[in-house]
C-alpha cells in the first residue's frame, strides 16, 4: 500500500506504484475522509481510469474525482477476497459516493430447537449455527407470532423455558396445559419424547408448506365434535381452521420446483431507485420488501442491482439457492462464488427471459414502480418538513450548512432534583443515538441559568477531551502505519467516544437573551466558536421569534421552519421531563435530604410530600416537621440540626 506521509500526495507517482493485482481501493478527500470504496480485478488499470480525461462517467463520478486528495489500496489474492473486503469497508465507512442501501432491517425467522429433547418453536431475528431448524425470513413479525401461536395450539407444543426432561414432575403445569394448549411434557409419564416428536413433525411439515394434512385433520375433528354435540370444542377447531386458511391464503405465489429463491427487481427515475425483493421459500411466497438506494445518479441499473446484491446478502443470515435478477450482473461469477461459500452450498444468479420466473421478475419490478411513484410525494413532503425547514431557517438567520442542531432544557421539581437534556437534530430529523442526559451536580434549587451553564460546560469540555483523545489515537495510528506500511489502513477512530466530539453547526436555546448569553459565555470560556440562537416565547410558552446576534427575528408561524423549531422545542422538553420522571419513578431522586443521618427513602418521600421545597423544610421547626411529615422527634431534630448547625 502506498505510504501517506506529511508530503503532498503525488497522484502521478503513486499511480506508477499500483500493482497489477486484485484488490480494493479507497479514495480520500482533503480532510482524509473516505469518500469512495471500490474493488478491482486489476488495481493498476482500475484506479488509473479515474484520473484520465472525462469519458462519459457521469456527473456524480466526475464530482467525486474532483474531490480526491489521495488514495489507498489493499491487495488481495483474488477477486472474491476483494469483493468481501469491499463490502466490509463500505459497511464500516459508509462512503458518500458509494451507492448505499438505506434500509438496515433485521427480519424475523421461525426457529425450531430440534436438538432439545422436547423442542420449542420460537421467533428469532438471527440465524446461528446451532443445529436448530430455521424457516424464513418473513417480513411481518406479527404473521410469525400468529403462525407460532397457531402451531402451539394445534400440536400442543410447549412454550415454557423449563429444562426438560430434568425438571419433569417438578412444579405445577402452566396455564397452557389447563386450557388445552399444551400437551404437558412437564408432567411425569404424561408425554414421552417419541410422542412429542410425532407432534413436532406435524409442525415442521406445516412450516415446510404442507398445510393439507392440518386442514384435513381439523375439518375431521370439527365435524366429529359437532356430531357429538360438543359445540364449544367444534368452535375451537373451527377457529383454528380459519387461522390456518388465513395463513395459507397469504402465500399466493407457488413454484412447482419447491426451491428457496429471492426475486430481485428495480424501478428508478432520474434521482431515486427502489429495489423490490420477493422471498420465496419451498415454492411459496412468504413475504416481500422494498429498499431505497442512495447515490444512484449516473449509475446503470445493472450497477445498482449489483451493489444491492453485495450489500444485502453480506448482512442477511439466510441465502437462498437461487436469486432471480431483472438484469444480468457483470460480476455474476464472483458473486456466485462468494454467496456459495457463505451458504455452504451452490448459489445461482439467474436472469429469466421466459416463463413463470420471468413473470415473477416482472411482477417484482411492477411493485417497485408502484412504491417509487406512491412514495415520491411522501418523500417530497418529508424533505419539506426536514431539509426544507432547515433551508428556511438558514435563510432567516443568513447562514449556511446547518446540518447538526443541538437544543437543551432543564427540568426540576421544587429544587429537589435538577436534570438537563440535550437533543440532536441532523438535517431536520431527530438523531436519538446522540441524545444525552445530565444530572446537575453543582446547583441546588431551581436555578435554570446555573444549571444550563453546568450542562453546556460539561458537554463541550467532554467534547474537547474526546477530540484531543481522537487526535492522539490518529497520531498513534500514523506512526503505526509508518512502521507497518503495506499492511492496510488502520481503522479510523475519530468519534469513537460518546459523540460529544461532534460539535453542532448551531445551538438552539429554549429561551431568549438570558439563555443565549449563558451559552455564549460558556463557549467563549472554552474558546469554541458556534452560533447560538434563542427561541423566544410568547405568553403561551410557544416560539414567537428567534433571538440571534442581539436582535429578535420574527418567524412565520405557518412556515416549515417554525414547525421544525416547535418539534425541537417539544422534543427537548419531553426528553428532560421523561428523564426526570424516570428518576422519580425508580426512586432515584437525590437531594440534600439523603445526606441527613436517619433520613431514608420513606422519610425523604414523606418530607417531599409534606413540603413544597427544600427552603420550606429548612425553615420548619422541629414541631412542624413532626406534625406535617409525621417524623419521630429524633429524626425531626436531626433534620432541623442539619440545616441549622
Amino acid at each position: 500500500m502506498s505510504e501517506h506521509t506529511e508530503e503532498k500526495f503525488n497522484v502521478a507517482e503513486e499511480l506508477k506504484k499500483l500493482p497489477h493485482r486484485p484488490g480494493v481501493y479507497l479514495m480520500h478527500d482533503a480532510e482524509d475522509t473516505i469518500i469512495y470504496v471500490g474493488k478491482a480485478v486489476n488495481l493498476n488499470n482500475r484506479v488509473r481510469s479515474y484520473f484520465r480525461e472525462k469519458i462519459g462517467r457521469g456527473p456524480k463520478i466526475d464530482k467525486m474525482v474532483s474531490l480526491i486528495d489521495r488514495f489507498d489500496y489493499i491487495v488481495t489474492d483474488s477477486e472474491l477476497e476483494a469483493l468481501v473486503l469491499e463490502n466490509n469497508l463500505i459497511k464500516e465507512y459508509r462512503p458518500k459516493y458509494n451507492t448505499m442501501l438505506r434500509d438496515d432491517k433485521t427480519y424475523p425467522y421461525i426457529r425450531v430447537s430440534v436438538t432439545e429433547p422436547y423442542p420449542r418453536v420460537t421467533l428469532t431475528r438471527q440465524m446461528k449455527k446451532d443445529k436448530a431448524k430455521y424457516f424464513g425470513p418473513y417480513t411481518s413479525a406479527l404473521a410469525v407470532r400468529e403462525t407460532i401461536d397457531l402451531l402451539n395450539k394445534i400440536y400442543g407444543l410447549r412454550t415454557c423455558n423449563r429444562s426438560l426432561p430434568k425438571e419433569i414432575g417438578k412444579g405445577r403445569p402452566c396455564l397452557n396445559y389447563h386450557i388445552g394448549q399444551c400437551c404437558g411434557p412437564c408432567i411425569k409419564d404424561k408425554v414421552s419424547q417419541t410422542q412429542y416428536r410425532e407432534r413436532l413433525q406435524g409442525a415442521l411439515a406445516f412450516l415446510g408448506g404442507d398445510h393439507a394434512p392440518v386442514i384435513k385433520e381439523l375439518q375431521a375433528k370439527m365435524q366429529e365434535a359437532s356430531d357429538n354435540m360438543e359445540f364449544e370444542e367444534a368452535i375451537r377447531y373451527r377457529d383454528l381452521l380459519e387461522s390456518v386458511k388465513s395463513i395459507t391464503e397469504k402465500q399466493k405465489i407457488e413454484d412447482m420446483d419447491q426451491e428457496d429463491k429471492d426475486i430481485v427487481a428495480l424501478a428508478r427515475d432520474e434521482q431515486d431507485a427502489v429495489v423490490q425483493v420477493f422471498f420465496i421459500r419451498s415454492g411459496r411466497m412468504v413475504g416481500r420488501e422494498h429498499y431505497y438506494m442512495n447515490q444512484t445518479e449516473g449509475e446503470s441499473s445493472e450497477s445498482i442491482l449489483t451493489g444491492f446484491i453485495k450489500q444485502f446478502y453480506a448482512g442477511t443470515p439466510f441465502i437462498p439457492r437461487e436469486i432471480m435478477l431483472q438484469e444480468e450482473s457483470s460480476e455474476q461469477e464472483v458473486i456466485e462464488q462468494w454467496l456459495s461459500e457463505k451458504k455452504g452450498s451452490r448459489v445461482y444468479l439467474r436472469t429469466p427471459k421466459i416463463g413463470q420466473k420471468e413473470k415473477l421478475v416482472e411482477l417484482a419490478a411492477h411493485n417497485a414502480e408502484i412504491v417509487l411513484s406512491q412514495d415520491k410525494e411522501k418523500i417530497k413532503r418529508e424533505e419539506g418538513r426536514t431539509i426544507g425547514a432547515v433551508r428556511e431557517l438558514e435563510h432567516l438567520l443568513g447562514m449556511e450548512g446547518l446540518d447538526r442542531m443541538e437544543s437543551y432544557d432543564i427540568s426540576n421539581i421544587s429544587g429537589f432534583e435538577n436534570v438537563g437534556s440535550m437533543v440532536v437534530y441532523d438535517k431536520g430529523k431527530p438523531k436519538r443515538s446522540d441524545y444525552r442526559k445530565f444530572r446537575i451536580k453543582t446547583v441546588s434549587g431551581a436555578d435554570d441559568y446555573a444549571s444550563m451553564r453546568e450542562v453546556l460546560t460539561r458537554r463541550f469540555t467532554h467534547g474537547l477531551k474526546e477530540r484531543e483523545e481522537a487526535a492522539e489515537r490518529a497520531l498513534a495510528d500514523d506512526k503505526a502505519l509508518e512502521c507497518k506500511a503495506g499492511e492496510g489502513s488502520p481503522k479510523q477512530n475519530a468519534g469513537a467516544g460518546g459523540h460529544f466530539d461532534v460539535f453542532p453547526d448551531i445551538i438552539l436555546m429554549d429561551g431568549g437573551r438570558g439563555q443565549v448569553n449563558i451559552a455564549l459565555e460558556v463557549l467563549k470560556s472554552l474558546q469554541i466558536d458556534i452560533p447560538v440562537c434563542g427561541m423566544v416565547k410568547d405568553d403561551n410558552h410557544r416560539t414567537r421569534g428567534l433571538y440571534y446576534n442581539n436582535e429578535e427575528i420574527p418567524i412565520d408561524k405557518d412556515s416549515e421552519a417554525f414547525k421544525l423549531l416547535t418539534r425541537i422545542q417539544d422534543e427537548v422538553h419531553r426528553f428532560a421531563i421523561e428523564y426526570h420522571r424516570s428518576l422519580r419513578t425508580k426512586e432515584q431522586v437525590h437531594s440534600v435530604l439523603d445526606d441527613i443521618p436517619g433520613v431514608g427513602p420513606m422519610r425523604r418521600r414523606a418530607l417531599m410530600k409534606a413540603f413544597a421545597s427544600i427552603d420550606e423544610i429548612r425553615e420548619a421547626s422541629v414541631e412542624l416537621l413532626m406534625e406535617k411529615a409525621e417524623l419521630p422527634r429524633n429524626t425531626a431534630e436531626a433534620v432541623y440540626g442539619f440545616f441549622h448547625r
